[in-house]
């Protein structure tokens, strides 16, 4: 077996442990793997399995990340000194001053500027926000560190 093949390398190397992650073993070895550029055939071969077993440990794989990042953008989330929400109707060029000013109000600094914060609360707010528009409620929150999230009220944007 080729050793470029082998991802306890890689796994060792960046410190995983499956005590403390959301992902097994394998699921680690799979994304490392592909990681490393391997499609899913070479890995079936390496690990003994079939191609359609990769692909459904890979994508459990990617899916335990994606909860893993969602819950941990939750969590930021709740300890925001700064929540705004956003109500569906509102133009989007009307959320940095609301952001500006609730953050004034907390004491909290934001290092963006309108423009900027504008494009960020576009590009996460997914098909909540079309154009100049808020299509539904979303909730701006920023950490004590001025991190800036944007969330749904009322359940996830899937992005």
């Amino acid at each position: 077996m080729s050793e470029r093949l082998d991802p306890d390398p890689l796994l060792d190397r960046i410190g995983f442990d499956p005590e403390t992650s959301v992902l097994t073993r394998r699921q680690a070895e799979v994304l490392a793997l592909r990681e490393q550029g391997h499609a899913q055939a070479q890995i079936a071969d390496r690990l003994g399995t079939s191609r359609a077993n990769i692909s459904s440990i890979e994508a459990s794989a990617r899916e335990n990340v994606r909860k893993a990042r969602e819950t941990v953008a939750f969590a930021e989330a709740l300890r925001a000194p700064v929540r705004l929400a956003v109500e569906r109707g509102t133009d989007l060029y009307d959320v940095p001053r609301m952001v500006y000013e609730a953050c004034d109000d907390a004491g909290v600094k934001v290092n963006r500027t309108a423009p900027e914060l504008m494009k960020l609360v576009s590009d996460e707010a997914g098909d909540a926000v079309q154009g100049r528009k808020v299509q539904r409620s979303i909730t701006v929150g920023v950490t004590s560190e001025g991190h800036v999230q944007v969330r749904p009220t009322g359940g996830r944007l899937d992005q």
